[in-house]
C-alpha cells in the first residue's frame, strides 16, 4: 500500500507488537506524532523529558524481555536522549530510538535545531540509520527491531529527516530481514562445549560466574538447573542478580568492587571460571593480573568480541547463554556433584568469617535494613529499581531478589536520574506489581519531573529516598581516600520533598523511625499513586566491603567486628 512515511512508522510498530511508546514531540517528528494522534494499537507515554523517555524505555525493556521504544525530536530533544541510549548500549538493553531530523535541504546548514545526530550516535549505539528515502523505511525499521533484539541486545537508533516523514511510498513489512555482513551466532560450538564439561569434571573448586547477559538470553532457569545439578556454588554480577534465588544455598553472592567476603574469595581460590553471560567488567575483576589467576577459564558469551577480550578463555564458548546451557545440562551426567562438597564447606567458611551485615548502631535508620525491610514486607510481589550511588550498591547487597528481571538498574554507565523514569517503564511493562525505586537525594533531583509523568500517566511508583545529606557514594571516597576533604559532596540544602511530591499530584512521607516506615509503606501501597517516602538515614554509613579501585579482590575493605544485628 501507498502510505506516507509517518504512517510507515506507525505500522511497523504495531507490525512489532509494540504497546508502549514513550516520548516527547517536537518539529522535525510532528509528522509521527500526527500520526500516533490517529490511532489506538498501542499506548504513547509523554515524559517531561527525552532522557526519561529512553530510560523508560530501558525499564519497560528490562521489565519485560520486550524491545523497547523511544521517539524525540530533533537537536536538544535528540542530545537529551544520548544519555538514555549510551546507557543502554553499556547495559546490552534492546532498544529502537526513532529521532525526527531537519527536512533534507536543510541538512547540513546549521538549520534551527540541527544535529548531526547520526554521527553523535554511533558511538553509543549497536547501529543506527539516516533514512533518506521513505522507501526504505520498511526495511530499515524492521532491521532496527531484528539488530536490537538478535545476538548481543543494543539500542538502534533511525533518524528521520521531516521531508521524509512526508513522502509517500510503497509500504510491504513481509520481506524477511537479510543483512549479510551480520549474522549471531548462536549455536556453541559442540567440542568446545564437551571441552568445558570435561574440564569441569576435572576441577577440584569450579565457580560459575554468573553475568547479566544470563538475563538478557532469558536463561536463568536453565542455569539454575545446571547450577544444581553439578553441585557448582555461583557467584552473581550486579547486573545478574536474581539469576538465583537470594535462599539458594549454592549463590556465595554478588562480585566484585562491592561485593561479598565469601564471593570475592571463591573467585580468589577457584581453579576454574565458568563464565555465563559476564564481560570481565573492572568493576567485577578488580585488579586483573590478580583475578582468578590460579583458575582456567570457560568463557561463554554470544558477543566473539567479548571473548578473551580482558581475562584469556582457555575454553571460548560464542553462543547464546540458554542454548550453550541446554548443550551443558545435556551433559552434566558426566560431573559428580559430591566431589565439591570440601569446596562449599570452604566458601561457607568464608561466609561465616565475614558475612555480609551491617551495625545497627545509630540514632538514624540504617538505610540497609529499609531494604531489608521492604523485602520483608512486599518481597517477590515488587519490581526493584535503582537510581546510582550508595542506595544501589546496598540494594544489590540486601534486597531478596527471587527471579530474573526483578531488579533493574543502570550498571555499565552508572547513570544517576536512571531509576524514577525506569521504574516508571517497569510499572507499564508490569502492571500487576508493585515498582519500587529506591533512591538517594542526589539521584532524585536529576529527573524528578516525572513525577508528572507518573500522575498524568497513572504509574504509581513508589520512591524510598535514602537521604543522607551527601552525595553519598562521592562522599565515601572522599573520605577513605581524599582525607575526608567532602568536596561539593553536602547536600543540606535540599527541598522538602514530601511536598514536591505532593506539588505533582502525587503524595509524600517523611520517616525517621522504624514504625513511621513500615507505616508509610504500607500506605503507599494501599493508596497506589506515585509516592516519595523520604528516609531519613545514617549520615555517614558506608557500603562496605569495598574493593579499592584498581586493588585485588582478596584486598577488601570489611566492615569492623563488633556486634551486628
Amino acid at each position: 500500500m501507498q502510505i506516507s512515511g509517518a504512517q510507515m512508522v506507525i505500522e511497523a510498530l504495531i507490525a512489532e507488537g509494540v504497546d508502549t511508546v514513550f516520548g516527547y514531540p517536537g518539529g522535525a517528528i510532528m509528522n509521527v506524532y500526527d500520526e500516533i494522534y490517529k490511532q489506538d494499537k498501542f499506548q504513547h507515554i509523554l515524559t517531561r523529558h527525552e532522557q526519561a523517555a529512553v530510560h523508560a524505555a530501558e525499564g519497560y525493556s528490562k521489565a519485560s524481555g520486550k524491545v523497547g521504544v523511544a521517539m524525540i525530536t530533533s537537536g536538544p530533544g535528540f542530545t537529551n536522549a544520548v544519555t538514555g541510549l549510551a546507557d543502554a548500549y553499556m547495559d546490552s538493553i534492546p532498544l529502537v530510538v526513532i529521532s525526527g531530523q531537519v527536512p533534507m535541504s536543510l541538512i547540513g546548514t546549521d538549520a534551527f535545531q540541527e544535529i548531526d545526530a547520526v554521527g553523535i550516535s554511533r558511538s553509543c549505539t549497536k547501529h543506527n540509520y539516516l533514512v533518506t528515502d521513505a522507501a526504505d523505511l520498511p526495511r530499515i525499521l524492521k532491521e532496527a527491531f531484528y539488530i536490537a533484539a538478535s545476538g548481543r541486545p543494543g539500542p538502534v537508533h533511525v533518524d528521520i529527516p521531516k521531508d521524509v516523514t512526508a513522502q509517500i511510498a510503497e509500504f510491504d513489512y513481509s520481506k524477511p530481514v537479510h543483512l549479510e555482513t551480520y549474522k549471531p551466532h548462536t549455536k556453541g560450538n559442540p567440542r568446545q562445549i564437551k571441552k568445558a564439561i570435561e574440564a569441569i569434571a576435572n576441577a577440584k573448586r569450579p565457580l560459575f560466574y554468573l553475568g547479566g547477559g544470563v538475563i538478557n538470553a532469558n536463561a536463568a532457569y536453565e542455569v539454575r538447573d545446571l547450577v544444581h545439578k553439578t553441585g557448582i556454588p555461583a557467584v552473581e554480577t550486579f547486573m545478574a542478580r536474581g539469576t538465583l534465588s537470594y535462599d539458594d544455598d549454592l549463590l556465595v553472592g554478588m562480585l566484585g568492587m562491592h561485593g561479598s567476603y565469601a564471593a570475592n574469595m571463591a573467585a580468589s581460590e577457584t581453579d576454574l571460571i565458568i563464565s555465563l553471560g559476564a564481560r570481565f567488567d573492572d568493576r567485577v575483576t578488580g585488579k586483573l593480573s590478580e583475578f582468578a589467576k590460579n583458575a582456567g577459564v570457560v568463557h561463554v558469551d554470544i558477543d566473539p568480541a567479548s571473548i578473551s577480550k580482558l581475562v584469556h578463555a582457555d575454553y571460548p564458548i560464542v553462543g547464546d547463554v540458554k542454548n550453550v546451557v541446554n548443550e551443558m545440562l545435556a551433559m552434566v551426567d558426566k560431573i559428580d556433584a559430591g566431589k565439591y562438597e570440601s569446596w562449599r564447606e570452604t566458601i561457607h567458611n568464608f561466609n561465616e568469617l565475614h558475612p555480609l551485615t551491617y551495625h545497627e548502631d545509630s540514632d538514624r535508620l540504617k538505610p540497609q535494613w529499609v531494604i531489608e525491610r521492604v523485602g520483608q514486607l512486599i518481597g517477590d510481589d515488587a519490581n526493584i529499581s535503582t537510581d546510582v550511588g550508595q542506595h544501589q550498591m546496598w540494594t544489590a547487597q540486601f534486597y531478596p531478589f527471587t527471579r530474573p528481571r526483578q531488579f533493574i538498574s543502570s550498571g555499565g554507565l552508572g547513570t544517576m536520574g536512571f531509576g524514577f523514569p525506569a521504574a516508571m517503564g517497569v510499572k507499564a511493562a508490569d502492571k500487576e506489581r508493585v515498582s519500587v525505586n529506591f533512591t538517594g537525594d542526589g539521584s532524585i533531583l536529576m529527573n524528578c519531573q516525572e513525577l508528572m509523568t507518573a500522575v498524568e500517566k497513572k504509574l504509581p511508583v513508589i520512591n524510598i529516598i535514602l537521604n543522607n545529606n551527601f552525595l553519598g557514594m562521592v562522599r565515601q571516597w572522599q573520605t577513605l581516600f581524599y582525607d575526608k576533604r567532602h568536596s561539593e559532596t553536602d547536600l543540606s540544602v535540599q527541598p522538602d520533598f514530601v511536598k514536591l511530591a505532593e506539588a505533582f499530584g502525587g503524595i509524600g512521607y517523611r520517616v525517621r523511625t522504624k514504625e513511621e516506615f513500615d507505616a508509610a509503606l504500607k500506605d503507599a501501597v494501599e493508596k497506589n499513586v506515585v509516592a516519595f517516602i523520604e528516609v531519613i538515614v545514617e549520615r555517614f554509613e558506608n557500603v562496605l566491603p569495598m574493593v579499592p579501585a584498581g586493588g585485588s579482590l582478596f584486598n577488601m575493605m570489611l566492615l569492623e567486628k563488633k556486634e551486628s544485628k
